[in-house]
């Protein structure tokens, strides 16, 4: 191919890709976020307040200011209501925020790097992966890395599983959906084969029930001293991604994105490291909660169109809220028993996985027919 029918037919990629993702005005965007940015604190305050023990919006408001040291309230509540808000709920609640928030932008991020939309941690093996690097961790007690072990246990299985997938995934230098998708099943399969064996295997009782339990994906025992690493992976990733928007933009089409300067398998390889590293820590914080990075980016384009530097920080809000509204379900839909918000999150992704790939069927059909 000669050089002039390169850039021809990169100009015809990017012209293509700016026929498909016209985007709304900037009006759109700032309506959009500021009502999501709306929603996140009418969530947070429904989280605080909703539980086994009802607390009154307003007293949950003046709980958290009056911690924070402001004086214009007077305390009307007991030290338990107060204990129950500052201690047991605000740290489960930020950590849903920040979960769905980065889990969302992996998920972005993920598709635009693979070209896939069907492409999320959960379904990539990624979540597998990071739940084996904790397991082994949980059940044979590995301290080398100090209180940071788990993550970074995490953060190397995520890695491992994602260069497997990928690597698997691509023959010829080509990736389909269809190989991409089988390949992480077929990993995530594997992977998990081996985290059930440890399970069955291990004969210390405590460490395969919390296993167990934290395989299941869910938002219950964290506390401010742990809180400090998943919120620092994830302005650190958003930060990185925000940065990168134009190249993850570029990716629509690789003979343009070359021809515009980017290298993209470094440039790939750089991102595969960060977002392994974010999923990782988020996994060890979680345990696997799938389908929150699958759904929210689609959502989200539907809404301000397909420029990253638009749909990360809308995904961030979105997955945020979205995760703190499954996990108050999970508090209360079974009360007094607490479902794994994982569940509910698989209950809510699997029929959206189906009609995305549905629909992506419908799309070829209707291409193949003209």
């Amino acid at each position: 191919m000669t050089a002039s029918a390169a850039d021809t037919n990169a100009e015809r990629a990017v012209r293509r890709r700016q026929q498909d993702d016209r985007q709304p005005g900037p009006a759109t965007l700032a309506v959009t976020l500021t009502v999501l940015a709306a929603l996140l604190v009418v969530s947070a305050t429904a989280g605080l307040a909703i539980g086994s023990v009802q607390v009154p919006p307003g007293q949950v408001w003046g709980i958290v200011t009056h911690a924070l040291g402001a004086d214009w309230t007077t305390p009307n509540w007991s030290a338990a209501r107060e204990t129950i808000v500052l201690d047991v709920r605000a740290p489960r609640v930020l950590l849903g925020a920040v979960a769905g928030a980065g889990l969302a932008v992996v998920g972005t991020a993920l598709q635009a790097l693979i070209r896939n939309p069907l492409a999320e941690p959960y379904l990539l093996g990624v979540s597998s992966g990071a739940s084996l690097g904790a397991v082994l961790v949980i059940v044979f007690g590995v301290t080398w890395f100090g209180p940071t072990s788990l993550s970074v246990a995490a953060f190397a299985g995520a890695l491992g599983a994602l260069l497997l997938v990928y690597a698997t995934a691509r023959t010829g230098g080509r990736i389909t959906s269809a190989r991409l998708i089988l390949s992480g099943v077929a990993i995530a399969a594997m992977l998990t084969a081996v985290l059930d064996l440890l399970l069955l295997t291990t004969d210390r009782g405590n460490e395969a029930r919390a296993v167990l339990a934290w395989t299941l994906g869910g938002l219950g025992g964290v506390n401010w001293d742990t809180l400090w690493l998943p919120s620092a992976a994830l302005l650190l990733g958003i930060g990185i991604l925000m940065v990168q928007a134009r190249n993850l933009n570029l990716l629509a089409g690789e003979e343009a994105a070359t021809t515009m300067g980017l290298d993209v398998a470094r440039f790939r390889a750089r991102m595969f490291v960060l977002l392994s590293l974010v999923t990782g820590i988020l996994v060890a914080a979680t345990g696997p909660i799938g389908f929150v990075g699958l759904m929210l980016p689609h959502i989200v384009r539907l809404v301000v169109g397909g420029d990253h530097r638009r749909v990360l920080p809308t995904a961030a809000l979105g997955g945020a809220v979205f995760l703190i509204w499954a996990d108050i379900a999970a508090r209360v839909v079974a009360a007094p028993m607490e479902i794994p918000v994982g569940v509910l999150t698989a209950l809510c992704g699997g029929p959206f996985f189906l009609w995305l790939m549905r629909r992506d069927a419908r799309r070829n059909t209707d291409r193949g027919g003209a």
